[in-house]
């Protein structure tokens, strides 16, 4: 996942936002019409990946964005916290060595929770990532995912 900001927000500017988003992990480029040389280093230097210009062609935002993705799927594939391991590249979890059966929505939960372990998550943004969807807060479904990985994993 990767998101693109602007700087020039309503209620507060992008570079403020971007210090809320940082501790999430999640790679942003910015793209924008404030062209200094003051805010793009204030861009660069927040956090963010790269920092484009407006006017800008669809197909170097595309390349941008590409690279960035690239970077980021370099990241470590195995992840492990205490007797559980993560294998992200080939979609697999062992529990003290054994191997454990989680469904495609479960694996990306366990994924997001391992990734942000000290990270608070918020309801909206796990929902947002596994189920593609707005949270609605009378859904169950996020409940019941992680009420089944407590249960497999203690």
């Amino acid at each position: 996942m990767i998101r693109i900001l602007d700087v020039m927000l309503p209620e507060l500017n992008g570079f403020e936002l971007m210090e809320y988003i940082r501790p999430m992990g999640i790679p942003m480029i910015f793209l924008t019409t404030k062209d200094s040389l003051k805010d793009r280093m204030q861009g660069l230097t927040s956090g963010a990946e790269d920092y484009m210009v407006k006017s800008f062609e669809v197909v170097e935002l595309l390349a941008r964005v590409n690279i960035v993705l690239r970077r980021y799927h370099k990241m470590e594939q195995k992840i492990t916290f205490m007797d559980i391991e993560l294998d992200s590249e080939n979609q697999v979890v062992t529990k003290v060595g054994k191997e454990v059966e989680l469904t495609p929505k479960e694996f990306e939960l366990l994924e997001i929770l391992m990734r942000n372990r000290n990270i608070t998550l918020f309801r909206e943004r796990i929902y947002e990532e596994i189920w593609g969807t707005e949270y609605s807060v009378e859904s169950r479904t996020l409940d019941l995912h992680i009420q089944r990985l407590i249960i497999i994993f203690m």
